[in-house]
């Protein structure tokens, strides 16, 4: 049997509670209003009794020798004009001197008289002649001695009270009807609302729903980040918080307090969208999306998402590495078909001896920064990287300098991609800085000890101002113009810090690039 919803659930829940509430306090009212009526009534009667009693007629009548003569005419108009059931004047033995019934006149009264001989009055319940009544008994004193000379007894029947306690309560239990159906409504609507928010789910269902949410935004590995209209996270799923090494109480923090690269919070507080941007951390390199949530019109956050291209940006870099040993190697060809026929036709000439003499000199040439670049560099890699930027930077009339004492055995635990990243973006900003310079060259040098490994790279170009160094690793700057610049300097200071290393920039004829990686433990 399909279990009932929330909504429904919580709808028969309430109108129990309501209807609780509603009966619990119509019970209360009912006593109350019932135990009010009675002491309003004992108020009554004494008020009543003792303003009888109180009076020169009742004394003077009892002195007399026909009290019931006087007496009974004034009782039952008296009772008459404020509705009370009896009002029964007796001597001080309890004779009657006056009764609604006269046939009850001259018996004795049905009650207690005792406080009241004592000059005290006092009220009780007692059933008499007309049933049960609230009654009040008052003593008649002397005005010369103040001696009881007779009693005064008033009261109202326990019926009358019923009665006026049903009047009062038909109006409560109207009432109490009333507010019944209206929260019976207001349920009603709340649980049509709650439905068409929870779409008719029972509570198992919403539980297994939300279960298999949690899995999903904790098992994908790309980053999501809830952010609401004040800047602060909501959710973040266990891929951002790898990402962006966030702390385990980031939720409910802004954006700012996170500790996030500056330039990604400026864009997250910007509450402008972003379409595949790219922004660096100290180790990655993260493309970045983000939309605004709108619900009926109204904003109520940003949903971001984060995808690492760390290793695309290094697998890249190796195939442009690649590719540019590639292109090198194509225009080395050309050169040789070039150098091929300058040979062919000095031999045609009949002047073999200057042949030979070109063809061995361009051979020595190469071959010398070859054997050096492959002796000193161990990583195949690093020496593909090296020998294509030197055919580059030849092409661009930039000569690259591989310094003598240049070594590396090994790379000392540094990957090979980061090593790449680095030397391969240092390379290409002195080789553009050195082409527009007089002496147009680039030095390279890399030696390596117990401890670490030294990269530094030096160009003939005009360097960078001191006051500028600190800004020259933020993605986006550049000294050229262009919407692509600026982002290899901030690749390699990435790489660099990812490696636990550090970069310096100093100044000699031009710019001298210097990197310190620590060298670890090989596997």
């Amino acid at each position: 049997m399909k279990q009932w919803s929330l909504a429904r659930q919580l709808l028969v829940v309430q109108v129990v509670i309501v209807g609780l509430l509603v009966a619990a306090s119509a019970a209360l009212a009912w006593a109350d209003v019932a135990d009010r009526a009675e002491e309003s009534s004992a108020a009554e009667v004494t008020a009543l009794a003792k303003a009888i009693a109180g009076g020169p007629t009742v004394a003077t009548a009892v002195a007399g020798l026909d009290p019931t003569a006087v007496l009974q005419p004034y009782a039952e108009r008296v009772r008459a004009d404020t509705g009370v059931d009896f009002i029964t004047i007796m001597s001080t033995d309890g004779v009657r001197y006056t009764h609604p019934n006269p046939a009850m006149i001259g018996g004795r009264f049905l009650g207690n008289t005792a406080e009241a001989l004592a000059g005290r009055a006092f009220t009780e319940t007692y059933t008499g002649t007309l049933g049960p009544s609230v009654r009040a008994v008052v003593p008649v004193t002397a005005m010369a001695d103040g001696r009881v000379i007779a009693l005064v007894s008033a009261g109202i029947s326990v019926s009358a009270i019923s009665a006026e306690v049903a009047d009062r309560v038909l109006w409560l239990v109207v009432i109490a009807a009333v507010i019944l159906v209206l929260g019976a409504l207001a349920t009603y609507l709340v649980s049509r609302r709650l439905r068409r928010q929870t779409g008719g789910l029972a509570p198992a269902e919403l539980r297994r729903m939300i279960g298999y949410h949690e899995s999903i935004l904790h098992a994908v590995r790309e980053g999501l980040v809830l952010v609401d209209d004040d800047h602060r996270v909501t959710l973040c799923n266990d891929g951002v918080r790898a990402l962006l090494d966030l702390p385990a109480d980031a939720d409910g923090k802004r954006v700012d307090e996170l500790g996030l690269p500056q330039a990604l919070v400026e864009r997250l507080l910007s509450d402008t969208e972003m379409h595949d941007e790219l922004h660096l951390t100290d180790t990655r390199m993260l493309v970045v999306n983000s939309s605004t949530v709108h619900h009926d019109g109204r904003a109520l956050g940003t949903v971001v998402t984060l995808r690492d291209r760390t290793d695309l940006q290094a697998l890249t870099g190796e195939l442009d590495t690649v590719r540019g040993f590639a292109e090198a190697l194509r225009a080395q060809a050309h050169e040789a078909a070039n150098r091929l026929h300058t040979v062919v036709s000095l031999v045609e000439l009949g002047r073999p001896a200057e042949a030979v003499e070109f063809a061995t000199g361009e051979l020595a040439i190469a071959q010398r920064l070859t054997d050096q670049v492959v002796g000193a560099v161990a990583e195949p890699i690093l020496a593909a990287l090296l020998l294509g930027k030197a055919a580059d930077a030849s092409e661009r009339g930039v000569e690259l300098i591989v310094a003598e004492d240049t070594e590396i055995a090994d790379q000392g635990g540094v990957p090979a991609r980061d090593l790449v990243t680095i030397l391969g973006n240092l390379v290409d900003n002195a080789v553009d800085a050195a082409a527009d310079s007089e002496g147009r060259w680039v030095r390279i040098s890399a030696h390596s000890d117990a401890d670490e490994l030294v990269l530094r790279v030096a160009d003939s170009g005009a360097g960078l101002p001191e006051e500028v160094r600190d800004q020259a690793f933020r993605r986006g700057w550049s000294t050229k113009p262009g919407d692509s610049r600026g982002l290899g300097l901030a690749l390699v200071g990435q790489a660099v810090r990812r490696a636990g290393g550090t970069v310096e920039v100093g100044r000699d004829v031009g710019a001298v690039f210097t990197v310190r990686l620590p060298r670890g433990e090989r596997t």
